[in-house]
C-alpha cells in the first residue's frame, strides 16, 4: 500500500482535528490556574495584606477568591482525568490554608511549646500535610502505574492517597522539628526510613482494592 504525501497531510490534519477540541481546553485551563497562583502569590508577597486587620478587606476577599479558583482550575481537571475522589477537597482546602496561613497568620517569635505560638505551629503543619498530600497524590498515582507489575496494585487509589499522605507526614514532621529546633539532616532522613519500613509493611499485608 502506497501512502502518497497528499494522504499523509490529510491523516495529519485529521487527528489534529481530533486532538485539539481536546487539548484546547486542556491548554486554557492551565494558563487561566496558572495567572490565579501567580495573582494569589502576588499579593500575598505584598506588604498589604497584613497591614489591614478587617477580615472584610478587599485584597484579603480577592485573596482567598483567587487562591479558591486557582485550586478549582487546578485540581478539577486533574480529579476528572484521573478518578481521583476527593482531590479536589483536599487539593482547594490544603492549599487554601497554606496560603492564608502564610499570608495573613502572624509568623511565630518562639519555639512549638511556647503557648501563643503553639497554634500558629499547629495550622502550618495541618496546612502542610493537607496541600502537600493533595499536590503529590496525583504524581504518585501515575508513578505507581509504571512501577507495580499488578494491575491491581497498580490502580489501587487507596495505595497512592496512602503514600501521599506519608509525603504529607514527612512534610508536617520536618515543620515540627523546625519549630523544636533540632530539624538536622540525620533526623530528616530517620523520618523517610521510619516511612519507607511503614510502606513496606503496609505493601506486604494490606491487599489492594480489586
Amino acid at each position: 500500500m502506497t501512502i502518497t504525501p497528499g494522504n499523509e497531510a490529510t491523516s495529519s490534519a485529521e487527528e489534529e482535528s481530533v486532538y485539539t477540541p481536546y487539548r484546547r481546553p486542556a491548554l486554557l485551563l492551565a494558563v487561566a490556574a496558572g495567572l490565579c497562583w501567580a495573582s494569589a502569590i502576588a499579593l500575598m508577597l505584598s506588604t498589604g495584606l497584613t497591614v489591614p486587620q478587617d477580615i472584610f478587606f478587599p485584597e484579603r476577599i480577592i485573596f482567598i477568591i483567587l487562591v479558591v479558583v486557582a485550586g478549582l482550575l487546578t485540581f478539577v481537571p486533574i480529579q476528572r482525568h484521573l478518578q481521583l475522589s476527593g482531590l479536589v477537597v483536599e487539593g482547594v482546602a490544603g492549599t487554601s490554608l497554606l496560603l492564608y496561613t502564610l499570608a495573613f497568620v502572624p509568623s511565630p517569635t518562639d519555639w512549638i511549646l511556647s503557648l501563643p505560638d503553639t497554634p500558629v505551629y499547629v495550622l502550618f503543619m495541618v496546612a502542610l500535610f493537607w496541600s502537600g498530600s493533595a499536590i503529590t497524590l496525583p504524581f504518585i498515582y501515575i508513578l505507581g502505574q509504571h512501577l507495580f507489575q499488578r494491575r491491581a496494585r497498580r490502580y489501587d487509589i487507596r495505595r497512592a492517597r496512602r503514600q501521599a499522605h506519608e509525603v504529607g507526614v514527612l512534610l508536617a514532621a520536618c515543620a515540627g522539628l523546625a519549630s523544636l529546633r533540632v530539624l538536622t539532616l540525620p533526623s530528616v532522613i530517620l523520618i523517610i526510613l521510619i516511612l519507607i519500613v511503614t510502606e513496606m509493611l503496609f505493601l506486604s499485608f494490606v491487599e489492594p482494592d480489586s
